[in-house]
């Protein structure tokens, strides 16, 4: 035998005897463990019955992972607009330890191996079943000599202690399948219409839908058995109603070209006459009637309140109400145009009257309005609804007497549009729009200087006034003024919600209208129910200047080109208009506008671009009037307004309208004023 065969045929019998002995060792360490063990009883453990032991405890087990989020949302592309996501990665990673195993047949195993001293293991089966051939021969000649040399020391391959068996394992998560939806919609329905408006095709339409109105009243009230038949007629109305709206901007157009040629010497009027006669009168002017504004469903109602759009010049609106308590009806808002004065281009009708409206300066879409339930309200013009979009109820702070005026002011803090009125209730609110709610904060409650009264039961009752008009100051934000029944002029602030800053005994009876001067910071005027027009300085008690127009003064009103020009309505159908500057004791003009003498204007308001007023009376009528050269000073070679007020007129215009001019004109009719008095005192 060869000695290497024979060292590894020893090699093997050695490798027997050595696992058999590893064996021996192995069995008397298990019967070491066989043994009865001593229990360790801790002195807290808890001691339990036998019941509570044999007592089962189910505890299930889930792989969600408590600590995930259910809320999180992604932003769909598809449908533009946030979705909640689903599936949640419930996975949870508890430990985690990158390791370094390498396979024993890698390159980088191999030459770790050689580096360790440790022969390479064979490469492949071929070599496997060859050294057990050679193995299985050497045995057998070893047995057959019966000699059994004992294995040399460091001879042989030494064995792996670590090595292990390689296998690749793989997992897929679930894939969710994608899913694509798609529609195809329909084109949207069109339709061309033409047609030629002729002035007896408009009469022949009018006839035909006079006569069909006379039939529908002749006819009885429809029974049960007519109701299927009416909601056919209803819902043939609706269809008609859509084909209209497609074609109504076009309509629209068409119906103010018809109205301009209606009213073509009325347009022509307001764009181009003058009247030439102002050169012949000492200081006078005149009134010229331009277009009347009516609408049917508001005819019987009167006009409440006058207010222009402060974006579209020719754009104005209209609260209609009533002011007999005796005869409450339905109200109305009316929205006309220059341009169109046959027809309202919007209308929101209401369940109570509306006793005044205001329109926001920097959204001219937004209308508050007051009406006589004590509510308070806001209309969105965009929207095409006729519902208001915020409305105080009796849960949110709603007035408990007729709310006579409204008015915007500057956004607060939060830049929230908010919006003050008052109230007979002697309250003045202020609401704020926070999202589709209304909210209120009371500013002051005006109460009586007389103080409280007693009650039977022993109490005092305070006694409040009945706010009818207010006006903020236009550069002081805090401070404005307030008009009562009582004829008082209060003095107030935002700031005190219990006292006035001051108390003036202004008028004898109820004052109905007060406004700062639009250029003077100290100038203010009122109206009243006992015939007078004062003109004040908020720092003296008493007024600069008193006008009797023998009549109860409905409303009063600054022009926007001057400080010392303003107008007056009066409740016999009069119009004043006043010039300090030129006249401190008569009015320039006097005139009326009404054509029944009983008929009584109600308020008034100066456009601020075009050189026209407009009025409005009981009956629901608003009639516009052009002011004549004298009572604006135009120049006589210029008959442009705008170009005036610019200071940019022809040759000979007036020079450029500033506030510190005007500040100054006013200043010397009050120094005028102001110098007997001084004499007096000296």
């Amino acid at each position: 035998m060869p000695p290497k065969r024979q060292q590894k045929a020893l090699a093997g019998k050695g490798g027997r005897n050595r696992r058999e002995d590893d064996d021996l060792t192995e069995v008397g360490d298990q019967d070491e463990w066989l043994n009865a063990k001593t229990l360790v009883k801790p002195e807290d453990q808890l001691n339990l019955t036998e019941t509570e032991l044999k007592e089962e405890i189910t505890r299930i087990l889930t792989a969600n992972n408590p600590h995930a989020p259910q809320n999180i949302v992604r932003y769909s592309f598809k449908e533009n607009t946030y979705k909640q996501t689903a599936h949640v990665d419930q996975l949870a990673v508890h430990f985690s330890l990158d390791g370094n195993l390498l396979h024993k047949e890698s390159d980088e195993a191999k030459r770790q191996l050689t580096r360790q001293g440790i022969a390479e293991a064979p490469a492949d089966e071929d070599a496997a079943e060859e050294e057990t051939e050679k193995t299985d021969e050497v045995k057998a000649e070893g047995d057959e000599e019966g000699a059994s040399p004992e294995p040399k020391s460091g001879g042989g391959a030494k064995k792996l202690t670590n090595q292990f068996n390689y296998s690749e394992r793989a997992s897929q998560t679930y894939n969710n399948p994608h899913r694509e939806r798609g529609t195809a919609t329909e084109p949207p329905p069109r339709a061309t219409f033409s047609a030629n408006a002729s002035q007896w095709e408009i009469f022949d339409a009018y006839k035909e839908d006079f006569e069909r109105q006379e039939r529908n009243k002749e006819k009885k009230l429809p029974g049960r058995k007519d109701e299927s038949k009416n909601k056919k007629k209803l819902t043939s109305i609706d269809g008609q109603n859509d084909d209209f709206n497609l074609i109504s901007k076009a309509v629209k157009v068409i119906e103010r070209m018809v109205n301009q040629n209606s009213f073509d010497d009325v347009a022509q009027d307001f764009k181009y006459y003058e009247d030439v006669s102002d050169e012949y009168r000492d200081q006078e002017g005149t009134l010229l009637p331009l277009w009347k504004f009516a609408y049917d469903r508001s005819k019987k109602l009167a006009i409440t309140s006058l207010c222009w759009n402060p974006k579209y010049r020719d754009l104005f609106a209209v609260s209609h109400g009533s002011y007999d308590f005796m005869k409450q009806s339905k109200g109305m808002i009316c929205f006309y145009t220059l341009k169109n004065p046959s027809f309202p281009e919007y209308t929101f009708p209401t369940e109570s009257g509306v006793m005044c409206l205001d329109i926001h300066p920097e959204h001219p879409y937004l209308v508050a309005a007051g009406f006589y339930d004590g509510s308070v309200g806001v209309f969105n013009v965009t929207e095409g609804k006729s519902v208001a979009q915020y409305m105080s109820t009796a849960k949110n702070g709603k007035h408990t007497d007729p709310v006579w005026q409204v008015r915007w002011q500057k956004n607060d803090l939060d830049n929230n549009l908010n919006f003050y009125s008052v109230s007979s209730d002697g309250r003045i609110v202020q609401w704020t729009l926070v999202k589709n709610e209304l909210h209120f904060h009371d500013v002051i409650h005006l109460s009586l200087a007389e103080g409280s009264n007693d009650s039977p039961d022993g109490g005092q009752l305070s006694t409040l006034c009945c706010g009818t008009t207010f006006d903020f100051h236009p550069q002081t934000d805090y401070m404005f003024l307030v008009g009562t029944e009582e004829g008082k002029i209060h003095k107030c602030s935002k700031a005190y919600s219990t006292q006035f800053l001051d108390s003036i005994d202004a008028h004898h009876m109820a004052v109905y209208k007060v406004s700062w001067n639009k250029f003077h910071p100290k100038i203010f005027i009122t109206c009243s129910a006992d015939w007078t027009v004062k003109i004040w300085d908020h720092t003296v008690k008493d007024p600069m200047f008193t006008f009797d127009l023998s009549s109860s003064v409905g409303d009063v009103a600054w022009a926007p080109y001057s400080s010392t020009v303003f107008a007056a309505v009066t409740a016999d159908g009069k119009v004043f208009v006043y010039d300090l500057n030129i006249n401190k004791y008569e009015p320039i003009c006097e005139q009326s506008v009404v054509a029944k003498k009983k008929t009584k204007l109600t308020h008034i308001s100066f456009n601020p671009y075009h050189p026209i007023l407009i009025v409005g009376d009981e009956r629901g009528y608003v009639t516009s009037l052009k002011l004549s050269p004298n009572l604006r000073k135009l120049p006589k070679n210029s008959n442009n307004f705008d170009r005036r007020a610019k200071g940019q007129g022809k040759k000979g215009a007036s020079a450029e309208i500033t506030p510190e001019g005007e500040i100054a004109k006013m200043d010397k009719l009050l120094a005028l004023v102001r110098e007997p008095e001084l004499a007096k005192k000296n």
